[in-house]
């Protein structure tokens, strides 16, 4: 059975990054995930979801669901903060 990340981030992965495309945001989160040594398999078995959908959003699939993204980000330790450009 796969295990729940610790959500403790390493130390080369930055604790904030700007994304403003889906290619930017899959490849976050494939140095994310490799980064705490979680599989792509256990994201699947903990997400209840297909390793399509994975592989996906890791090539930045512009296309995915938005819920099932947001629920892949949260069960990894990641979220997504929404503000206004320039704002500090």
């Amino acid at each position: 059975m796969a295990k729940r990340p610790s959500g403790k981030p390493s130390e080369n992965i930055p604790l904030f990054a700007q994304i403003r495309t889906s290619q930017e945001l899959g490849q976050f989160v494939k140095q994310y995930r490799t980064s705490q040594k979680i599989l792509q398999a256990d994201i699947v078995g903990l997400a209840n979801t297909g390793n399509r959908f994975i592989v996906d959003l890791e090539k930045g699939k512009p296309t995915l669901q938005l819920q099932k993204v947001l629920d892949v980000l949260d069960l990894i330790g990641l979220e997504v903060i929404v503000r206004r450009k320039g704002a500090k």
